[in-house]
């Protein structure tokens, strides 16, 4: 059986002929006679370049030829450079990026959005959003009332993340952290675990009633919800403590208190300063306490321990929510079907282990 070949995208054929990728597809879509003048001998090189490759346009991106500039937007409610956050965001662009360039479309990073309270905003005076076609956003939590905003102008945007409704529905390309979360407690059960708890600030979503008044993102609510009600499922009681606030030891002495012998980690970072004060106490990891990660770490968090739990398809969720922008800026779907949940792939790590009582 052969191996699948890339799929060959204009760049590539840009490059083997030394043309820009803009030629490529002034050729491919037959003008360039009027506007753009292109050498009878360029043209000849770009199409035999396509016919030796067997190139294939994609039909999305041949439909948005004819109506659009093909410019996406990408904004960031967070920074995405600084090396603190370079890590978690970066598998998210890349798949942004390797889908826009199959499509042959061009990126355009709306970075003069003026900070606010410590937070980008997309509409100011100077909303530089309608140079796009549309827009996809990056953050943990989306401002509420732009998300209505977008909803209410029609604007084409698509969220990295779930989001719950917003005066209409959220497109959105999502992890689905309540059946990926719902499984780690399944594992925790098989092994023989009884006395689980939750540590972060899960809950509620945010601006929904009985909520948190905003300060909890989906992400968080979905991961609560699959462990609250796998562990109900299993006769257990839904414990939680809260990280924010409090020091790894003070932590570290409620779980010992409570007599809880696994713990599911909401934020990387916390398992990671969880697990040295255990391991400064003399306790084991995972012989007097399992720990279990929900995700990828969201801010540096060296560590040398391979943590059992799941990952996030970062670089999935990028590409695909690139493919259903695409989608909606060609009429191809509705904002209400634009709306993708990915499951997150299991990590067998070493810190899951059967309760020594």
């Amino acid at each position: 059986m052969t191996a699948s070949r890339k799929r060959i995208t204009q760049q590539d054929i840009a490059r083997m002929t030394g043309v820009s990728q803009a030629t490529v597809s002034l050729v491919l879509n037959g003008r360039g006679d009027a506007d753009v003048r292109i050498a009878p001998e360029t043209r000849e090189r770009v199409l035999a370049a396509i016919r030796s490759t067997g190139y294939v346009a994609d039909p999305i991106a041949r439909r948005l030829a004819d109506r659009h500039n093909r410019i996406l937007g990408v904004f960031t409610y967070e920074p995405v450079f600084p090396a603190g956050s370079a890590d978690f965001y970066h598998p998210f662009l890349l798949g942004i990026e390797e889908c826009a360039e199959r499509l042959g479309c061009d990126l355009l990073l709306f970075t003069s959005a003026p900070v606010t309270d410590g937070r980008r905003r997309i509409f100011h005076e100077d909303n530089r959003l309608r140079l796009a076609d549309g827009c996809i956003l990056l953050g943990r939590s989306l401002d509420r009332d732009e998300l209505t905003r977008l909803v209410e102008e029609g604007q084409p945007f698509v969220s990295v993340g779930r989001r719950d409704d917003a005066g209409g529905p959220v497109p959105y390309v999502g992890a689905d952290y309540l059946t990926a979360t719902a499984a780690v407690v399944d594992r925790a059960a098989g092994a023989g675990h009884r006395e689980l708890c939750y540590l972060g600030d899960g809950g509620e979503p945010a601006g929904s009633s009985g909520g948190t008044g905003g300060s909890v993102p989906e992400s968080f609510a979905d991961r609560f919800a699959g462990y609250r009600d796998a562990a109900r499922r299993h006769g257990l009681v839904p414990r939680r403590e809260r990280a924010s606030g409090r020091t790894p030891a003070d932590v570290l002495d409620a779980l010992v208190a409570a007599g809880v012998t696994a713990v599911l980690v909401e934020e990387f970072a916390d398992g990671v300063a969880l697990a040295a004060v255990a391991r400064e106490r003399g306790l084991d990891i995972p012989g007097d306490l399992s720990m279990l990660a929900l995700g990828d770490p969201t801010r540096p968090a060296p560590t040398d321990i391979d943590f059992s739990g799941y990952r996030i398809p970062r670089r999935e969720m990028g590409r695909q929510a690139t493919e259903v922008l695409t989608a909606l800026i060609a009429g191809e779907v509705s904002r209400a079907d634009a709306r993708r949940l990915l499951p997150c792939g299991p990590v067998e790590g070493v810190t899951l282990a059967a309760p020594r009582n």
